[in-house]
């Protein structure tokens, strides 16, 4: 009988050890206390372990800065806008509203992805609408990864983070007053 009791002390002791299976899930064993920083430390071991992307070392999410260009003494060219909006993984459409709607301007997109803003603008402003966009409609809230999408559904923005699967609806872009010209106004009346 004193064997027995033997044993299980060897079962116990064969416990406090960690032991992997073969899905590389470690067991803890039950019979003790944990400290909150070992389950912390030993959490932080298997989502390495597990998702080595989700855990640490961030990459930084860079934007090349954008190319502004005066073209004529009343407008101003963002050259690279096209590749702004493949870095951000969102439609020039989207982004375009965003930024004429922030500057309370007119402008278009021409056939080689520029977009012609009408008015003088400093190319920081321009910097400093496009931080506004990436802080709004691209970066999660909850795990700051620039790894998202923007859904519409029924009027209404949402942006899904492909990293940490949270959902949040965004504001809509909103436009200012816009002067009409004579020439429009009849248009719409007839």
């Amino acid at each position: 009988d004193d064997d027995d009791d033997d044993d299980d002390d060897d079962v116990g002791e064969g416990e406090d050890e960690q032991v992997a299976d073969e899905s590389g899930f470690v067991s803890i064993p039950r019979d003790r206390e944990y400290k909150y920083e070992e389950l912390l430390e030993r959490m932080y071991c298997l989502l390495v372990a597990n998702n080595p992307e989700l855990a640490g070392d961030r990459k930084r999410f860079l934007i090349k800065p954008p190319q502004v260009v005066r073209e004529g003494s009343k407008r101003v060219v963002l050259i690279n806008f096209g590749e702004i909006c493949k870095t951000l993984n969102r439609s020039p459409e989207h982004v375009y509203s965003f930024m004429l709607a922030e500057m309370g301007t007119t402008g278009s997109i021409d056939a080689s992805s520029r977009m012609v803003i009408k008015g003088r603008f400093p190319p920081k402003a321009i910097e400093q609408i496009i931080r506004r966009y990436v802080s709004e409609y691209v970066s999660c809230s909850s795990c700051k990864s620039p790894n998202t999408a923007l859904q519409k559904s029924n009027r209404l923005y949402f942006m899904q983070c492909n990293n940490c699967g949270a959902r949040r609806s965004v504001t809509p872009i909103k436009t200012g007053f816009v002067a009409i010209s004579r020439g429009a106004r009849k248009k719409t009346r007839m």
